[in-house]
């Protein structure tokens, strides 16, 4: 299995570009959280991206909205489209288990990305959220509905997906300061997302 996580950076490259595609074509059907998202910032906030893609829709949705995005991402290919589409923001090629940027941000998105990540590797990226989590700042990411791991494929290549179990992401989140504003298991609103939301105490 950790072969497979591990291999999440490379699969997203060989497959950019179809997967750019393939999201111009499909419905945006999580963008209820992301309105939700939106809403709660504050006019011209700065917002760290991490997994950003191809920066649409979502970065974009932000984008439009005033904010100021900073998208993470470790596909070359993915960051070019966004730099194309979006060149007044902030775009950086990066591992987001290794950031560190010296900066904080307002809203931290881990956006169908996170939830990619080993059991590990998720347990230590709270520390990469604290980092970088301006007072008050919000996030929101995305996992699974249990503790497990799960193979998928896209495009015929295995996709690695884990989650960790509820409890244990509400003890990482009070741990560094958040407070849950809402979990929602298995969201038919958003595509069968399992979805958190959590700001930080000032």
């Amino acid at each position: 299995m950790n072969k497979l996580a591990d291999g999440i950076i490379g699969h997203y490259e060989r497959h950019a570009l179809a997967w750019d595609a393939d999201r111009a074509c499909s419905p945006w059907n999580d963008r209820p959280w992301h309105d939700r998202f939106v809403a709660m910032l504050s006019k011209g906030a700065r917002v760290l991206d991490l997994g950003c893609g191809s920066g649409s829709p979502v970065a974009n949705h932000m984008a439009t909205q005033g904010f100021r995005i900073t998208g993470i991402d470790s596909s070359p290919t993915l960051i070019s489209l966004c730099m194309d589409r979006l060149p007044d923001h902030d775009w950086i090629i990066a591992d987001m288990r290794r950031l560190s940027l010296a900066r904080s941000f307002e809203g931290i998105l881990a956006w169908d990305s996170f939830f990619h990540l080993s059991h590990y590797d998720q347990r230590k990226m709270f520390e990469v959220f604290a980092a970088h989590a301006a007072p008050a700042a919000l996030l929101m990411f995305n996992a699974g509905p249990g503790h497990g791991e799960a193979i998928g494929t896209y495009r015929g290549d295995p996709l690695y997906h884990a989650s960790l179990d509820p409890a244990e992401y509400g003890e990482l989140l009070a741990g560094i300061g958040f407070d849950v504003v809402a979990h929602v298991a298995n969201d038919e609103r958003a595509g069968g997302r399992t979805v958190w939301l959590a700001r930080r105490r000032k």
